[in-house]
């Protein structure tokens, strides 16, 4: 069932559409002043008011006595403004009594919130993977565009959040990226059912906006190998990690639950933050672990060094000095994660 809150995002598919009927309006307005300057020989100004005072049919009188084939033309427009008014004012009607007008407003202003956005995340689809990441982004206030083409997936998530700031189109389309703000973005998440329309999407992506993080889901090993080729940043399987999840919990189950404890942000006081190199104040640049004292000034501990070419190197030794492109995985409480994004900042 379509969402009537979402009737907005298809106002030229109406049989009443307000655009139309107001393009309808000025053409006759058009039409009465230019035939009644031809005919009549009126100035712009007296055409205007008696094409206007003629198609509203409120009953003043000519400024000038007309013609014969002026009566002829003006009862004309009378004639075929019966028509047009009558769909001008059953348009707008529809609009102000079924709430689209309003909706409208809504949806435009919701646009021009997108439209100052920087540094935020798009999520391409709002599936069940979709919420989940939504989820995510919402518990650490990062800020974040959806584009979902199915309505009733909108509409659930509108009766959740009337301010959330979505794109109702197909996420394939530039168009839809452009709309999402793709160019100021930080990061793109596309979690499709479609390998094919995941990877269509990485490729425009990465072409529309070079330095954007793009996460791709990915159902196929094939499909996985030619997103990390078109550009992906990383490329996730989730039935892939949900197998070695569960098989791992028969052969390691203690280390399982441990981590799947720490990474509960809900229930454990533990987390995790990347410090990339672009992010280090410049007078930790180039220095070894040992000296940046991350551990005396936040308390948070260093457990991976991720190398440029991305591979990651577990517990780095405290000479370990942070290269360009890479960065370091850090765990620690709340706390000591909030001092850390501060000494960042």
């Amino acid at each position: 069932m379509a969402s009537r809150s979402l009737s907005r995002l298809s106002l030229s598919t109406t049989a009443l559409d307000l655009r139309l009927a107001l393009v309808l309006l000025l053409i006759t307005l058009a039409i009465g002043t230019g035939g009644l300057m031809l005919i009549e020989g009126y100035t712009l100004l007296e055409a205007f008011y008696m094409s206007v005072i003629t198609i509203s049919t409120v009953g003043f009188g000519e400024v000038r006595p007309l013609s014969d084939a002026g009566r002829l033309f003006v009862s004309g427009l009378v004639v075929v403004n019966i028509g047009i008014v009558g769909y001008v004012l059953a348009a707008f009607s529809y609009f102000v009594f079924d709430g689209r007008l309003f909706e409208t407003m809504q949806y435009n202003r919701i646009q021009s919130k997108i439209g100052k956005l920087k540094h935020h995340t798009i999520v391409c689809g709002y599936g069940k993977y979709g919420r989940e990441i939504v989820s995510h982004l919402q518990l650490h206030n990062h800020p974040y565009v959806i584009i979902e083409l199915d309505e009733e997936k909108l509409h659930g998530l509108l009766e959740e959040d009337k301010e959330v700031l979505y794109v109702h189109d197909d996420a394939t389309h530039d168009d839809a990226l452009f709309a999402a703000g793709i160019e100021r973005a930080s990061a793109l998440i596309t979690a499709l059912n479609d390998d094919s329309d995941n990877l269509f999407i990485v490729l425009s992506s990465k072409d529309l906006n070079p330095n954007l993080r793009i996460v791709s889901r990915a159902k196929e090993v094939r499909g996985r190998e030619k997103m990390m080729k078109a550009g992906a940043s990383h490329v996730i399987m989730p039935e892939q990690i949900g197998g070695f999840y569960m098989a791992t919990l028969i052969s390691k189950p203690g280390a399982v639950e441990f981590f799947s404890f720490i990474t509960n942000e809900l229930s454990a006081d533990i987390g995790f933050e990347e410090i990339r190199y672009d992010q280090l104040p410049e007078r930790y640049r180039g220095k070894p672990i040992l000296e940046m004292s991350l551990r005396k000034h936040t308390g948070v501990n260093i457990i991976g060094h991720r190398l440029g070419t991305g591979k990651y190197e577990v517990n780095p030794g405290p000479e370990t000095i942070l290269q360009p492109n890479g960065s370091f995985i850090v765990v620690g409480n709340p706390e000591q994660l909030a001092k850390l994004r501060g000494m960042i900042d």
